[in-house]
């Protein structure tokens, strides 16, 4: 009964202390900020008083930032703002879907390799090294023209070329794991292969897979946006940062603000999640103070 409280206790003091280390780290809490203004723009799109992001004004053509458009407007008068904040969601639900596929493809796959070994590490490890032998996005560019140009696809596309480094990482955290005591000694009284994998392995698996899905979701937005910039991601009429640089590359001289904000807005979002994924290292790794 004690043993039992005792493991309940663990891990909500190892969950305190890893955000106790958090709060004392500047640049994760920049980072943390960064991601949490973005998301919540992202999810208040719809209640904004903000214009309709695919609403035309022939009059309004590339007019520059005033009180009537706060960031101007684009090639055809739409509002830059509106188009901004619709495409926000775009731009952070492909970067959070195109992790969740691989990391749910990536960390069972990974989890087969490092622990049954022999013939099935053989092949997972061989095909795992075939991807990451390509280029991540040249991968994603190639998968995406295969699938098709549209979001989901953009999204399936990335998340499949961001697998390999799930498989890889989980591989290696698995083969460091197995040969600890407690789980040689769960393997000798006779629990199955899935309630130690279960019970003692992906729990240590899990800190590093997390810091790796943070970063990766910084990777899938530039991924993303370099996808919709090529005609492979979101389709117009619909928003985009990536198609928004698109169209801005035409009007440079002319209307160099269409191109300002997208530019801006990829940067500081990739940036707040490089900086969390940081500081989540820094925090959930036990040997630093």
């Amino acid at each position: 009964m004690l043993d039992t409280e005792a493991s309940d206790l663990l891990p909500a003091r190892s969950g305190n202390r890893a955000w106790k280390k958090l709060k004392h780290n500047r640049s994760a809490l920049l980072g943390l900020i960064l991601v949490s203004f973005f998301v919540i723009v992202a999810l208040a799109a719809p209640i904004l008083p903000i214009a309709d992001p695919a609403a035309t004004s022939w009059s309004a053509i590339r007019k520059a930032p005033s009180a009537a458009h706060w960031l101007g407007t684009d090639e055809i008068g739409r509002d830059i703002l509106s188009r901004m904040i619709w495409g926000a969601r775009a731009s952070l639900m492909a970067g959070v879907v195109s992790v969740i596929v691989a990391t749910i493809i990536g960390v069972p796959l990974g989890l087969m390799s490092g622990y049954f070994g022999g013939w099935i590490d053989q092949v997972i490890s061989r095909i795992t090294d075939a991807l990451l032998a390509t280029p991540f996005l040249i991968l994603a560019i190639a998968l995406a023209a295969f699938l098709g140009p549209n979001l989901t696809n953009a999204m399936i596309a990335i998340g499949l070329s961001a697998m390999p480094k799930f498989v890889r990482l989980t591989r290696g955290q698995v083969l460091s794991v197995k040969t600890e005591d407690y789980v040689e000694g769960a393997r000798a009284v006779g629990l199955a292969d899935f309630s130690i994998i279960s019970r003692y392995i992906l729990p240590n698996v899990f800190a590093p897979v997390l810091v790796q899905a943070t970063l990766t979701v910084a990777t899938a937005i530039i991924a993303e946006a370099s996808l919709s910039f090529l005609g492979l991601g979101q389709q117009p009429p619909e928003p985009s940062w990536g198609s928004m640089l698109n169209v801005a590359k035409n009007f440079l001289t002319q209307a160099p603000w269409m191109a300002w904000w997208p530019g801006a807005a990829i940067f500081l979002v990739v940036l707040g999640f490089n900086l969390l994924g940081d500081g989540l290292r820094d925090a959930l790794d036990p040997r630093e103070g």
